[in-house]
């Protein structure tokens, strides 16, 4: 067990941490700097005696203020990570004989959930032997085992389940996750059905292959209408872009993103560079190179990859954990109608990060710049809406019937 932190040095922590928002942090308007330094100031000395659990939580409320996605405060090694992380399931509270549970709603192929039979439509009711109930989610560690028992409509007894979950080693500092499989495809009639719930890779070189793989695979086998799943979609990187690309003949916008030192001096979108996503490494370091030293705002294009077979009849499948690159991509698509989108609201979190050594083992993960659609909207806080609003159906979901997907296959056909 390590010792408990001195008050010096939460103090130089606390400090640290509020030197990078106030120099770093990308504002969408919800946060008066002068107000949320004044409450750090006032709280901090009830920090210095505390244990590092409550020491650590404090300085979380404190980052919570900023009313930002993608922030976390967290010690390297250490920290308990939510289950679409670390086991690959989403949850939602719903109703259950009574009383709020915590119901399985997407499992993410290859995960560790998955592979131990875990399901849409199970409750869970205790994890290592401990209740779980709503609002409270349940956490989980890296190279550690974990008891899961659930309940299930129609379902005689509870189950156990036994999920273990291997270690990961952090990329550049930020938190780490369990990476599920990034593409996987199959083909009912005419109409291919594409799952992405990750676009892992920096730069998502290696994601376009794989998606390149799938979709020639779907039009080989003659796909003519599509459904993209990207429910519980983790976000990730710049490989949604390839996917985008995939929805329109043309290049044109996806969006842009701006850097603070640029939403602070003022802009004009249309004066941006337009820059395509890079197909192949010697694109990539040519943009590397580009922008290794000026402002990285920049308006991102599509590829120009012609028509597709699918082009008017595709469906774009969401729900509220939808994040991130995943918002992206159905903002672009909702805009441009190049699919109509089935399910429920997105999760509203669109701003790009990066991790700060705080010291200590402690690290930042902050917003440092904003998305916004080529019209100027940004979803940060509100999400993107279908077109289509439909939900699961917690009473048949753990009979294997998908409601949203339904819809879509409906929809196309």
């Amino acid at each position: 067990m390590m010792p408990m932190l001195p008050p010096t040095e939460r103090l130089k922590i606390i400090s640290r941490v509020k030197a990078i928002v106030l120099k770093h942090h990308f504002n969408v308007g919800h946060v008066n700097y002068a107000d949320w330094s004044r409450n750090v100031e006032e709280q901090s000395p009830s920090l210095l005696s505390v244990d590092d659990d409550e020491f650590e939580n404090g300085v979380r409320n404190f980052l919570s203020e900023l009313k930002s996605s993608h922030t976390s405060f967290y010690r390297s090694g250490a920290e308990a990570t939510l289950p679409q992380h670390a086991i690959g399931v989403t949850l939602r509270s719903v109703p259950y004989n009574g009383a709020p549970r915590w119901m399985v709603l997407d499992v993410f192929e290859e995960s560790p959930a998955a592979r131990a039979g875990l399901s849409p439509g199970q409750f869970l009711v205790t994890v290592d032997n401990t209740s779980v109930v709503p609002p409270t989610l349940p956490t989980f560690r890296f190279g550690q085992e974990h008891r899961l028992t659930t309940d299930a409509p129609g379902q005689s007894r509870l189950r156990d389940f036994i999920l273990l979950i291997p270690s990961k080693e952090r990329k550049r500092g930020r938190p780490p996750l369990i990476e599920p499989r990034c593409v996987s495809h199959q083909l009912l009639g005419k109409i291919g059905i594409l799952k992405v719930p990750f676009f892992p890779g920096t730069f998502g070189i290696q994601f376009s292959r794989l998606l390149d793989r799938a979709i020639e695979s779907l039009k080989t086998e003659g796909c003519d209408r599509l459904v993209i799943d990207s429910r519980g979609c983790l976000g990730g990187s710049l490989g949604f872009a390839r996917l985008a690309s995939y929805l329109c003949p043309d290049r044109i916008p996806i969006g842009y993103d701006i850097s603070r030192r640029r939403l602070e001096r003022g802009y004009d979108a249309t004066q941006l560079p337009r820059v395509p996503m890079p197909s192949s490494m010697l694109e990539l370091l040519f943009c590397i190179a580009r922008f290794s030293v000026r402002d990285k705002s920049l308006v991102l294009l599509t590829q120009g990859l012609g028509k597709q077979p699918f082009h008017g009849r595709v469906v774009l499948l969401i729900n509220e954990w939808t994040n991130s690159a995943g918002e992206m991509l159905a903002q672009f698509a909702k805009d441009t109608k190049a699919a109509v989108l089935i399910g429920k609201q997105t999760r509203g979190n669109v701003l790009g990060s990066t991790a700060f050594r705080i010291g200590s083992g402690y690290w930042l993960y902050l917003p440092v710049f904003g998305w916004f659609s080529p019209s100027g909207n940004c979803a940060e806080g509100l999400g993107v809406q279908p077109d289509i609003d439909v939900d699961i159906d917690p009473d048949r979901l753990a009979f294997g019937d998908d409601c949203q997907l339904t819809k879509g296959i409906d929809h196309l056909r």
